[in-house]
């Protein structure tokens, strides 16, 4: 009912529920299944639209004011009614007593029963207990409803008159000479009905107007169901005694109506939306067939225990409603279908409960005048707001979160009240108070409960989000091309959608579209950091199709790829200023260093000293250019490292044997290529100072991401468990551990030492 669109939908691969990596499917201009609701077309786009602007616009207006103008006509209507400035109750006998007037001539007998009152003309009312019932429609035996509507009647002819005079118990009378009620001594809860019932019949009037269709039309007729109910109970309540002209007779048939046309839209909605079902129309008009048959044996006075029937039908329907949702669940699950239900299985229950407690306390007339009254206000209230709710379900849960908590204990108060009443003879002021305590003591023990509940409860907690993103954004900023796939792996793992994928397509800023069941979200360049969204993420069905999309997932989603945005400059940054002092350093270790070292090169006093230094110059110009550079290909570093280590191996009368194997040339970083070249060195040099080795095997390979670094030795090096762990040895377990490898020294027979070196996810270690 939230403006869906009439199409059945194409349903989209549900692979990426039961995968644990990211999608692959992609989805083009015209078949991303995107969907928007009736207020997020209408505000404010189509207010720019000079197409809304112009017939919507008028007919608005139009609308707008008749709704206003029969608002006014009938507050006039109430406003020229007499006001008879008194209130009464029923006592134990049935019978009407004054409780309390400011009618100086009626004051003298406040606590008597009246009798009758008799009007100008000689118009008689004999009146009892059953006059206090505001609405006949709640009123279960079809006699006493017609005695209700005779004995309002009289009342209402011998008010009429102007002067009246009433009669009470033991003889005493009174004469008043009534004065119209004037509009402002129509109470407060009379503008708060009548203000709610013209702002749902102004959302319904946009609802039709933004896009006619069958499913708006149904969500229009609900709310304008509601909105008469809202009026008659607005009416009725302007007095204590006294009902409207012709309010008796009209509100039964009307109000019954009202229900069965909004129970039948129900169904019918629920046939429709969030998908049609098969087998919809049939079902529609089954229920139409119905509710129409039963409306006009009503009208004709031809339905005997209406009352029964309408409720019935009414929980019969809604409890039809309900399975409709289930399996328009079950076939597709959609949130929107789950919230529905929700509030679907709350109003049932609330309906039916109802109708219980005043089928329990038929034969009671004060205690079914007040669960009528209060009962069937709450109820019609509570539908009314849930209509206001319905094209606002996608747009703002934290409204959504405090309705239902409101609705909640509302339901409780309620339930506990008539219990109260029915089961253990409370009097009203002792049934109220304990079902209100009672009912927010239940709220204050559950509600963190609830809260979620209605949240969800498989949230990212923050810690892990940032750590999340701190990992993503140390892999976008080595590989661009990965920014949709990992934006989407945290999405996912955020929201966990049913559905997800990246659509081709330019946005802004997150949304929550269809009806709440998707959530776009746009992927920019972040090669450039230019906040231009080249690609756009689709999720589907929140929750795994338990909860809708929100603005406030929007807005969640807007500031992850925000903070993406800056954690990724902030690293290009960092990394521009490492890149600058590196070759800063190596600039000034080849000019200073360099130098010195050359100087004394040329000085040497032996052919063993020049040697040295030649080679300690060798060594700098490899520290030097790497330092210089920002990455290094795998094979050519591979193949630094061979030349240093045969070159030093070779002083030292070792022979080498040197062995790699690459399913593909990787990019080293500065610190990958730094850590491989300190620890190779490190190792090489443990070697030649303490194993006494005559050879040495040196293995580098790279497969399926998983780099392994092996050198043994056969020299006389034992049980390495037992070897203190230097700054040497220490130095190289810090540096694999840093890049998230793993280190291991091991014994070999007959003779050496086999040190490995594994890293099982080279890529990752980028990053760290």
């Amino acid at each position: 009912m939230n403006a869906p669109a009439e199409r059945h939908p194409t349903r989209p691969s549900r692979r990426d529920a039961h995968t644990s990596g990211p999608p692959t499917s992609r989805l083009d201009d015209n078949d991303s299944g995107i969907d928007t609701t009736v207020l997020e077309q209408w505000l404010p786009s189509r207010l720019r639209s000079s197409r809304w602007l112009g017939w919507r616009l008028r007919a608005l207006v139009v609308l707008a004011l008749l709704g206003c103008l029969a608002l006014f006509l009938l507050t006039r209507e109430l406003a020229q009614q007499p006001r008879l400035d008194a209130s009464w109750r029923g006592n134990e006998h049935g019978q009407l007593l004054l409780a309390a007037s400011n009618e100086p001539a009626l004051q003298p007998f406040v606590g008597h029963a009246l009798l009758g009152i008799i009007g100008g003309d000689s118009q008689v009312a004999v009146l009892d207990a059953l006059a206090l019932q505001r609405s006949p429609r709640w009123l279960p035996g079809d006699a006493e409803r017609a005695r209700h509507h005779e004995l309002h009647d009289q009342l209402e002819r011998a008010l009429s008159q102007g002067h009246v005079r009433f009669y009470f118990a033991e003889g005493g009378t009174a004469e008043l000479q009534l004065q119209p009620r004037g509009s402002f001594r129509l109470g407060l809860m009379y503008w708060l009905l009548a203000g709610l019932a013209l702002v749902l019949y102004l959302i319904a009037m946009v609802v039709v107007l933004v896009r006619p269709m069958l499913a708006n039309a149904l969500f229009a007729l609900m709310a304008l169901s509601q909105c008469g109910n809202l009026l008659f109970i607005a009416a009725a309540g302007v007095s204590e005694l006294t009902l409207p002209r012709g309010y008796a007779g009209l509100e039964v048939h009307a109000r019954m109506a009202f229900d069965l046309v909004t129970a039948a839209a129900i169904v019918h909605a629920a046939c429709l939306h969030p998908r049609r079902l098969p087998g919809g129309p049939a079902i529609a008009l089954l229920v139409w067939g119905l509710v129409g048959g039963l409306l006009t044996l009503d009208v004709r006075s031809a339905l005997p225990q209406a009352w029964w029937w309408t409720q019935g039908i009414g929980a019969a329907l809604g409890l039809s409603a309900i399975g409709l949702l289930s399996l328009s669940y079950r076939i597709e699950p959609h949130p929107y279908a789950l919230v529905q239900r929700r509030f679907g299985i709350v109003t049932a229950g609330t309906w039916i409960l109802l109708t219980a407690a005043i089928a329990a306390v038929g034969q009671t007339p004060g205690a079914q005048q007040g669960i009528a009254t209060v009962g069937s206000m709450i109820w019609v209230v509570f539908l009314a707001s849930l209509m206001l709710l319905v094209p606002f379900l996608a747009k703002s849960q934290q409204m959504l979160r405090e309705f239902s908590l409101l609705a909640g204990v509302s339901t409780v108060a309620t339930s506990l009240d008539l219990l109260f009443v029915t089961a253990f003879s409370f009097g009203q002021f002792t049934s109220i108070t304990l079902s209100v305590f009672l009912s927010i003591g239940l709220y204050v023990s559950v509600r963190q409960w609830l809260l979620n509940h209605l949240r969800g409860t498989g949230m990212v907690t923050m810690e892990r989000l940032f750590e999340r993103l701190y990992r993503m954004a140390r892999e976008v900023e080595a590989h661009p091309e990965r920014a949709s796939t990992s934006l989407l792996s945290l999405l996912r793992e955020l929201f966990e959608p049913l559905e997800a994928a990246v659509a081709p397509k330019s946005t802004q800023h997150a949304r929550a579209s269809g009806d709440g069941s998707a959530l776009t979200v746009p992927v920019p360049d972040l090669s450039r950091i230019s906040g231009r969204a080249d690609e756009t993420l689709v999720l589907r069905y929140s929750q795994r199709g338990r909860r809708l999309f929100t603005r406030e997932d929007a807005r969640l989603a807007d500031r992850i790829v925000e903070q993406l945005k800056r954690a990724v400059a902030f690293d290009q940054a960092v990394e521009r200023g490492r890149s600058e002092e590196r070759s800063r350093l190596a600039q000034d270790l080849h000019d200073d260093i360099g130098a010195r070292l050359l100087t004394l090169m040329y000085q040497a006093q032996s052919p063993e000293q020049e040697d040295y230094i030649r080679h300690t110059l060798q060594d700098l110009k490899t520290l030097t250019r790497g330092l210089a550079v920002s990455s290094h290909r795998l094979s050519h570093a591979a193949a630094e490292w061979k030349a240093d280590v045969q070159q030093r191996l070779q002083i030292a009368n070792v022979v080498l044997d040197w062995h790699t194997q690459f399913d593909r040339d990787a990019e080293l970083t500065v610190v990958q290529w730094s850590a491989l070249t300190r620890v190779l060195r490190e190792l090489v040099s443990n070697t030649i100072a303490h194993a006494r080795a005559t050879r040495v095997a040196i293995s580098l390979q790279l497969a399926d991401d998983r780099l392994e670094l092996r050198v043994h030795d056969d020299g006389h090096g034992r049980n390495p468990q037992a070897w203190a762990h230097g700054l040497g040895l220490g130095g190289i377990r810090k540096r694999v551990k840093q890049l998230g490898g793993e280190v291991e020294w091991r014994e070999l027979l007959p003779a050496g030492i086999e040190c490995r070196v594994r890293f099982p996810n080279w890529s990752q270690s980028a990053s760290a």
